[in-house]
């Protein structure tokens, strides 16, 4: 009979074979979610290829590569309370999907439930997951999970209802690191984050990727999410961070001077989080400082 209260939303780019395979393994879940796939203006013919092999799945052709907001466009396709977001080279475990719901429908103020990574084929834990777990985001006592700061999307399942009033995720980030800026706006507003071990999602890194430019965008937008969102003194700290130990190399400066270049927007757009915010959630600081998931620090 499948579960009505999910649908998944997958993003991709220039990925036919992944997205396909993806797509596969998404059609035989137990679930039997409605899928909404959003091409970024692929050019090797993924979404004919996709709406010939399956003609089930909703298509969204767009013109160029949207990045994240492809998922905003994906999520207003959908009418089921609760969406999954899926990359093109990751795909959720059988049953993973209504156990998200289950946890969602029991938890009215949890906005999100950010699943186990699975790394394929070696079948071990990515090294995010200790992260995640050992999260110290202090947690209310109805939580059913250790409470996070931000959320890996590729991996999470959100209630629609929320990630829309939040206004998802920004133009302005485009892809990479883009989902620490809603986590915040979302814990802002009231609504809790959560990590649950039961829920798993496999991630097979795809070898067509970008490194040098991912890592690039990904300081960038640390860097806007940090001006955007914490007060002065955390945000003088952090960057301070950054500059010391980032690899002094093109990619590092150039990630730099695109932060400056959004100075204006900044300024214009700054709204610090609340004190009782920053205060759960600057405790990240350490934990992010010791990291060894977050790629851009070196």
């Amino acid at each position: 009979m499948g579960d009505p209260r999910v649908s998944v939303v997958v993003i991709t780019w220039q990925r036919r074979a992944e997205a396909l395979a993806c797509l596969s393994r998404l059609r035989d879940l137990p679930e039997r979610p409605h899928v909404v796939l959003v091409d970024n203006g692929s050019t090797d013919g993924t979404a004919a290829a996709v709406r010939e092999r399956h003609p089930d799945i909703e298509v969204v052709a767009l013109r160029e590569n949207l990045g994240a907001v492809g998922r905003n466009i994906g999520v207003r396709r959908t009418r089921t309370p609760y969406v999954a977001f899926c990359d093109d080279d990751t795909w959720w475990s059988p049953g993973s999907l209504s156990r998200a719901a289950d946890v969602l429908d029991a938890h009215p103020r949890l906005a999100l439930v950010n699943a186990r990574i699975v790394v394929e084929p070696a079948g071990t834990e990515d090294p995010i997951v200790a992260e995640l777990r050992d999260s110290p985001v202090p947690a209310p006592e109805w939580m059913p999970g250790p409470a996070l700061g931000s959320f890996l999307a590729g991996a999470s399942v959100v209630r629609r209802d929320a990630f829309e009033a939040a206004g998802g995720f920004s133009e302005r980030l485009w892809l990479g690191g883009e989902e620490e800026l809603l986590a915040t706006d979302l814990i802002a507003s009231g609504w809790e984050l959560c990590y649950r071990g039961d829920l798993t999602v496999h991630h097979r890194a795809s070898p067509i990727r970008d490194s040098p430019h991912r890592r690039r965008v990904g300081l960038r937008n640390t860097l806007w999410f940090t001006w955007l969102r914490r007060p002065l003194a955390p945000a003088v700290r952090r960057t301070l961070f950054l500059a010391r130990t980032v690899p002094r190399d093109r990619t590092s400066l150039l990630g730099a001077l695109d932060a400056l270049r959004g100075a204006g927007w900044l300024l214009a757009e700054r709204r610090p989080r609340p004190a009782v915010v920053e205060a759960r959630l600057g405790r990240l600081d350490e934990a992010q400082r010791r990291s060894t998931a977050r790629r851009y620090v070196g």
